[in-house]
């Protein structure tokens, strides 16, 4: 009963968490780099955190908007990744006590997005590029 109905609103949904995953990406980047919001963070330029923050802002506009979507997603998925066996896997076997639990959400939501394109409200979408 509701499998067609819910169906029909999977190029939707699928846009609303790339946007929502991307804004999260996109805030680690501004934080990283811009000082917004304000954090604890301020890599030095061309460490491996300021490389990481520009990624995030890049794939992040760039998943935002939907253009580009399948390199950019791959790219962010392969960051988070790398993030999570740098930084997280090195300080205990398991995400919830290493603080890697997002790294790893965040490595598979872009991983899914990569594979299933931008959704309908994408610019990807509207310029046949999906």
């Amino acid at each position: 009963m509701f499998s067609g109905r819910l169906t029909s609103w999977s190029p939707v949904v699928l846009s609303v968490l790339r946007i929502i995953a991307a804004l999260l990406l996109l805030e680690h980047g501004t934080a990283k780099l811009l000082g917004f919001p304000v954090s604890q963070m301020s890599p030095a330029m061309f460490s491996l955190s300021w490389i990481a923050g520009v990624i995030e802002l890049v794939t992040g506009v760039l998943l935002v908007i939907g253009l580009f979507t399948r390199p950019a997603a791959f790219l962010a998925s392969g960051l988070c990744a790398f993030a999570y066996f740098i930084g997280h896997a090195p300080k205990n076997f398991f995400p919830v006590n290493n603080g890697g639990d997002a790294a790893i959400l965040f490595c598979f939501v872009f991983l899914y997005i990569f594979i299933a394109g931008g959704g309908s409200l994408s610019v990807d979408a509207k310029t046949g590029r999906a």
